[in-house]
């Protein structure tokens, strides 16, 4: 083999292969392997059988390689196959290999030519083979035959991608000589995962096909589209030969004659066919073990450590001990009322980065989406004093009163605080929504035992949802408390007198000037047209929006100020997916440049409700669905000026008290929400939700295990147990082994070293060579004893040595052929026998110049 002290290391991976793919698992290993890619007819197929000396693949006309074959030779005494998935079954007869990979693969894929990614694992025992590992992959095609999906291409191209985008994988990239190497589809998909082509092996084939006058010498001599290493020729049989059952025997044989008698590639005869390739594959996989090897032995152990702790609990697990599953529903049930408060308190542990979740939703509902949903329920201003000005005129039925009824005053604020009901109720169903979602995601943790998780999460959604009831009670309970006494000496209630003084001109308190609200990225929508859609950074304060360029607010595109602005709902656009709202100025100008109205968008729903209540405490508000014009009575149009005046009193009154009820009711909201649900929610799971379980069936039934938690288990079992024994497997092999250079694969036994100085080994007699002169090579003594062989092997095939020339000289007679400088008894010689032959004096030993040198 090519390189000694280490012919167990391709074993020892495919050792790895069987224990991984045994149970089904790869644990996310780049096992070093090597791949065989090129386009339908190229030769893979026939290359392989080379190796194996058997024909045992299937043969066919188009796409016969439909899944991906991973074929283990080992070099043994016996020649026999093995298939992975029919374990303990020996194949002597490989017609019988061929129809099993068959079926096999019509097992997984159909027999409609379709392919799947689904290995199937063949190893072949022979004396013939050197042991390699090699993945026999589909070829690749551009056009769908027969019932094959149209997208075939693209689904052989990802199935190779899977296999050679490995760092771990050597390519064998096979290509037809029959065809320009620039359109080889074997090297373009290699280049794409290797740029640098320092994991391909270019293997060319159908040598013998080319037309007549034409070679592949440049390719072979990697001269043209150069690889690191290298390119190999070889010649396959042809379909008659295949049809004719030719021996493969014969068939290496007859391309052995075929390289040497071919002018063009007769002087690297050597470094091609089949033979040398499954050589040259040894020695390369073998090279490449050797140097990912600390790399996945490292990956193993990481990988171990990662399991140990889960595995831990695993391995004396007990699925039907009553005393197991007593403590794991306890410690269940304690987690989820854990996991529950953290997700509604808020927690340093496990944060959502992403978005906002659990207890800052609900947050968000009492502090930005209640308040606006109060907001929008205010009152119209136009429909207010129409209100009014018909309760002042029906509590004075036919008389003229002469002062402002409190009466009326008292009509409208009980008539807006009805109003209160409806976005009181909603902000109660909005965190019963987030509540359910905040159960469902508690309960993942469950997923082992589903009964269980089942009867958690209809046990306490009931919980909450009859508290939602209660709440919703309470909630009315105190919209009727603020019913039914309207207090008039509240502090913050400004009084007829103020009223009356008031300029209705006064509108709404604004924040701080200039004082900062928001900030963030919004999109203005404007027609394409226009100039199309753009992202700018806003910033609201209490006085302006303004618009930049980015985030760091140098280049301001725009300033709007607030005054007269209200917000307006926009339906979202079929052509985009955000969520829109509109701002506009209600005396009808333009808002920004020739526009009446802008439309902001932004990612969610929830994005622009924030952004509305950010406009609220702006003082920007949204728009109410005005009143037709035809339905104001003429009546209201023609007020007198005493009722106007009534009017504008009563309507600063109501202005003022339902401020205060606001008030009042924003603050009492979610402290009800959180006595009687979320906090009674918490209280409920930590002291009553056990016992409801226990009375909900039997305990046996409730902590039954899934089907896919007991699958689970199983294959984390078998994994860690995978990786233990890939571990050991490593672990036979010894660190010298790994990390010792590997010497060239060639004889060097005739090497050998003499300590004694060059003074010494002149030869004693015989006439010396003159001083300008070479030395010449010289022979035995006639007469003398003749020393034993000192080289078993041909003397053309040890390498030359460089700095000693030999004498070349016109034949005398045909001499034997001997190394060209002075042989020297290698150390196992007896010590009877001389060092060095003596010298004949006159007789130089001279080599011919009709035959080659061994400087050539």
């Amino acid at each position: 083999m090519g390189n000694r002290g280490m012919e167990d290391l391709i074993p020892l991976i495919n050792k790895l292969q069987d224990a991984f793919s045994s149970i089904g698992q790869s644990c996310n290993l780049e096992l070093p392997q090597i791949a065989v890619v090129g386009g339908q007819s190229a030769g893979k197929s026939s290359v392989l059988e080379n190796f194996v000396g058997r024909d045992f693949l299937p043969r066919g006309s188009g796409i016969v390689t439909r899944r991906p074959l991973i074929l283990q030779l080992v070099n043994s005494k016996a020649e026999y196959a093995e298939f992975l998935h029919c374990k303990g079954r020996k194949f002597v007869d490989f017609d019988e290999v061929r129809m099993e990979i068959e079926a096999e693969t019509d097992r997984i894929t159909g027999s409609n030519k379709g392919i799947s990614a689904v290995p199937i694992n063949l190893r072949v025992y022979s004396p013939n083979v050197l042991n390699l590992t090699l993945i026999d992959l589909p070829g690749m095609t551009k056009v769908a035959v027969g019932d094959q999906p149209q997208d075939i291409e693209y689904q052989i191209r990802d199935m190779l991608m899977q296999f050679i985008s490995k760092e771990n994988c050597l390519i064998l990239a096979v290509t037809p000589a029959n065809m320009d190497l620039a359109n080889s589809d074997a090297l373009k998909i290699s280049k794409e995962v290797d740029a640098q082509g320092l994991r391909t092996i270019g293997v060319i084939t159908k040598l013998d096909l080319m037309d007549e006058g034409t070679d592949a010498r440049d390719i072979l001599e990697n001269k043209l589209l150069p690889l690191r290493r290298g390119y190999i020729g070889v010649v396959n049989r042809s379909q008659k030969d295949i049809d004719g059952r030719k021996d493969i025997r014969a068939a290496l044989a007859a391309e052995r004659k075929f390289f040497l008698s071919h002018p063009a590639y007769r002087h690297m005869a050597e470094r091609m066919g089949t033979p040398y390739l499954q050589k040259t594959l040894n020695q390369q996989l073998t090279n490449h073990i050797r140097d990912t090897l600390p790399a996945l032995r490292s990956k193993l152990q990481s990988q171990l450590l990662s399991l140990e702790k889960e595995v831990e609990e695993y391995k004396n697990f007990k699925p039907d001990d009553p005393a197991r599953k007593t403590k794991a529903l306890l410690q269940m049930v304690q987690q989820f009322g854990v996991d529950f408060e953290k997700r509604i308190e808020g927690s340093g542990d496990q944060v959502d980065t992403l978005e906002l979740s659990g207890g800052a939703r609900i947050n968000r509902i009492f502090h930005e989406r209640f308040p606006f949903e109060l907001v929008k329920m205010e009152f119209d201003e136009k429909e207010l004093r129409r209100e009014i000005s018909y309760a002042i005129k029906n509590i004075h039925g036919v008389r003229t009163g002469l002062f402002t009824p409190d009466l009326a005053f008292e009509a409208i604020v009980k008539q807006q605080i009805v109003k209160l009901k409806e976005p009181c109720l909603k902000c109660v169903d909005l965190v019963v929504s987030e509540l359910a979602t905040l159960i469902h995601k508690g309960t993942e943790k469950l997923n082992s035992y589903p009964r269980l998780r089942e009867e958690t999460e209809r046990i306490v959604t009931t919980h909450v949802r009859e508290r939602e009831s209660k709440t919703k009670e309470q909630v009315m309970l105190l919209i009727d408390i603020e019913l039914s006494y309207i207090n008039t000496n509240h502090e913050d209630f400004i009084g007829f007198a103020n009223a009356q003084q008031r300029s209705a001109a006064v509108t709404k308190k604004r924040a701080v000037p200039n004082q900062v609200i928001r900030r963030g990225w919004l999109t203005i929508n404007i027609s394409i047209m226009k100039g199309g859609s753009k992202d700018y950074w806003f910033v609201l304060t209490a006085e302006s929006l303004s618009w930049y360029k980015d985030e760091e607010e140098k280049e301001k595109k725009f300033m709007l100020p607030l005054d007269n602005l209200k917000l307006r709902d926009v339906e979202k656009s079929f052509m985009s997916n955000k969520h829109t709202f509109g701002i506009f100025n209600t005396e009808q100008r333009n808002v920004y440049k020739d526009l009446r109205q802008i439309e902001l968008a932004c990612a969610t729903q929830e994005d622009v409700d924030s952004w509305k209540a950010s406009f609220l405490r702006a003082g920007v508000y949204p728009e109410k669905d005005q009143v037709e014009n035809g339905d104001v009575s003429a009546d209201f149009l023609s007020m007198d000026p005493q009722l106007e005046r009534q009017v504008e009193t009563i309507r600063n009154l109501v202005d003022s008290y339902i401020s205060i009820v606001n008030k009042s009711i924003r603050d009492l909201m979610p402290k009800t929400i959180m006595h009687l649900m979320i906090n009674s929610a918490k209280e409920f799971i930590y002291s009553e939700l056990l016992a409801y379980l226990y009375s909900s069936g039997d305990q046996n039934s409730l902590m039954e295990e899934s089907a896919e938690q007991e699958q689970r288990r199983d294959e984390m079992l078998r994994m860690y147990n995978a990786l233990k024994e890939a571990l050991k497997i490593i672990g036979d092999i010894s660190t010298s082994t790994i990390t010792t250079p590997v010497p060239a694969p060639v004889d060097d036994t005739w090497i050998h070293t003499d300590p004694s100085p060059p003074s010494q080994r002149k030869p004693s007699g015989g006439s010396a060579p003159p001083p300008g002169r070479p030395p010449a090579v010289r022979g035995p003594t006639p007469g003398a004893p003749a020393p034993p062989p000192l080289n078993p092997s041909p003397a053309f095939g040890a390498p030359p040595v460089p700095s000693r020339p030999t004498t070349l000289e016109p034949a005398v007679a045909p001499p034997p052929q001997v190394p060209s400088r002075p042989a020297r008894v290698p150390p196992t010689v007896p010590p009877g026998i001389p060092r060095r032959p003596p010298a004949a004096p006159n007789r130089p030993t001279i080599i011919r110049p009709t035959e080659p040198s061994l400087l050539d």
